[in-house]
């Protein structure tokens, strides 16, 4: 029997469509999956040629959360194993956040759990009519706060609902998402597609240091102290941007009325 690869990484020029590859288990996160995303979303600091990720699910959904099944008389953990198993999992939301790759994910169909956390740590969020997303730990037993889900939701939800759906493990569906602006598209699985490749190459239009630059002040303005803090970041970030042979083909592009040809220096 052939081994599938619980992560298929497909690298297309400066892009890297990377598909969960378990849809027989709707894509639900095992330790072979959980280690696959890891080294992925790690090894991309050292991926300047790559420069934009897409994230999707093969198959119906797109993550159904941890796979239960994989063990199947679930006990107690000890304090030590059970925040190694924790860690394993929560640092795959810290190493997507900390990457300097702007994430699109595609959300199909169910993302629970893992799953949801996995969609609120990526950059941009599409959806297809029948995603339903939910913080589904509360309904096994455990927290509602999860995996960073209960830092991500609050801050791009508000507290209302976010406690909402913390305290129940109710269903988003992506009408709703899309109307809160969780998501910023709904359509068929195909169209998504079509909107992801838009959004990439549009984001492949602009200078590789000024889109990672981009991507940490958005993550950074986040938790800012201040619009003094925040602002302090943008300037540096502008004299940066200024400083290369990138924002001198930039400004002459523009005037020209021409593609950027963009070198990375």
């Amino acid at each position: 029997m052939t081994q599938i690869d619980p992560l298929d990484v497909q690298v297309d020029g400066a892009v890297a469509w990377v598909t969960l590859n378990r849809p027989a288990q709707l894509n639900a996160l095992d330790p072979a999956l959980i280690d696959a995303l890891m080294r992925f979303f790690t090894s991309l600091t050292e991926r300047p040629d790559i420069r934009v990720v897409v994230l999707q699910g093969a198959g119906r959904a797109f993550c159904a959360g941890y796979d239960l099944k994989h063990n199947a008389e679930p006990r107690p953990l000890g304090v030590v194993t059970g925040l190694e198993t924790q860690r394993r999992v929560r640092n795959v939301m810290l190493a997507m956040r900390r990457c300097p790759q702007p994430i699109v994910c595609l959300v199909q169909g169910a993302a629970s759990g893992g799953g949801f956390a996995l969609a609120l740590a990526s950059d941009i969020r599409l959806a297809t009519p029948d995603a339903r997303m939910n913080a589904a730990f509360i309904r096994i037993g455990l927290s509602g706060c999860d995996v960073g889900v209960s830092y991500f939701l609050p801050r791009m939800v508000g507290s209302s609902v976010a406690a909402e759906l913390l305290l129940t493990g109710r269903f988003l569906g992506a009408a709703r998402a899309l109307a809160l602006g969780l998501v910023s598209t709904v359509a068929p699985l195909p169209e998504l597609q079509t909107e992801a490749r838009a959004l990439v190459a549009d984001m492949l239009n602009t200078s590789p240091l000024g889109l990672r630059l981009t991507k940490d002040a958005l993550g950074l303005a986040v938790d800012a102290a201040s619009l003094e803090a925040v602002i302090a970041m943008e300037d540096r970030n502008q004299i940066l941007c200024a400083s290369t042979d990138d924002f001198k083909e930039g400004v002459q592009a523009f005037l020209g009325k021409r593609q950027p040809q963009y070198t990375n220096q």
